[in-house]
């Protein structure tokens, strides 16, 4: 039931890691837990009594924050621009 195909992972870290290897980047997770959040929140809309689901979502989420505040410290310049192209903290 995976969701990101390996092309698209490929193209994520591409996009955001600077290279398709390069998947130890903390842009290219952030950008991939951002497209995992995205599908997992559209299957609980439609199944909301999914409970279990939901714990995994806090936690995909939990890491996310986790992991952008790490970059936030780290690499502010780099953070603001992740989040604009991401299109978080709106």
């Amino acid at each position: 039931m995976s969701a990101i195909t390996k092309e698209k992972k490929a193209s994520i870290f591409a996009n955001f890691g600077g290279a398709e290897q390069n998947t130890g980047s903390i842009e290219g997770q952030i950008a991939l837990l951002t497209e995992r959040i995205n599908h997992i929140s559209a299957h609980q809309k439609a199944n909301k009594k999914d409970f279990s689901t939901n714990r995994g979502l806090m936690q995909l989420v939990g890491k996310r924050k986790r992991l952008l505040s790490y970059l936030s410290k780290h690499n502010l310049q780099g953070y603001r621009a992740l989040i604009e192209k991401l299109g978080l903290r709106k």
